[in-house]
């Protein structure tokens, strides 16, 4: 069983809990408690700690694109990357879990064109996502590619 951060947000423990207790209900998540619209698809990462070691799972919003699932590392648009893309950096293999269904990946950070491609499909599934661009100032918002293992 993965550990959840001392720090965590309630919102987002009640999230991996209801991933844990009803994986159906959990793939979709209300996307009006983040500034989106309508429920969106949310899986379920799953980092190794690069200080810790420990595994620790996050729901993320993603995309389903082709054979991979693609995820944006925004910490809401906060200046500094979210440790969990930190620990991917350090580790790229992952579990992750949309809905059901459980998949070994390995993480790469998009780039180019795919990474400007990528972007604006998730950004026209969560529209915030390009106000927290504008707020994160001079760093660029990792798109995050998990291809299955």
């Amino acid at each position: 069983m993965t550990e959840l951060p001392a720090a965590l947000p309630k919102w987002i423990a009640d999230h991996i809990e209801l991933y844990r207790t009803d994986p159906d209900k959990a793939h979709y998540w209300d996307a009006s408690l983040g500034g989106g619209k309508g429920m969106l698809p949310t899986l379920l990462l799953t980092t190794r700690g690069r200080k810790t070691g420990k595994s620790r799972p996050l729901p993320l919003i993603y995309k389903k694109v082709g054979e991979a699932w693609v995820i944006i590392a925004s910490k809401g648009g906060a200046p500094a990357h979210p440790a969990w893309y930190m620990n991917l950096v350090g580790d790229p293999d992952v579990t992750l879990q949309a809905g059901r269904e459980i998949v070994e990946a390995r993480a790469r950070t998009a780039e180019g064109e795919e990474r400007a491609r990528l972007w604006r499909e998730l950004a026209a599934l969560y529209p915030p996502y390009d106000d927290y661009q504008k707020r994160a100032g001079a760093r660029e918002i990792p798109v995050v590619v998990l291809e299955r293992r």
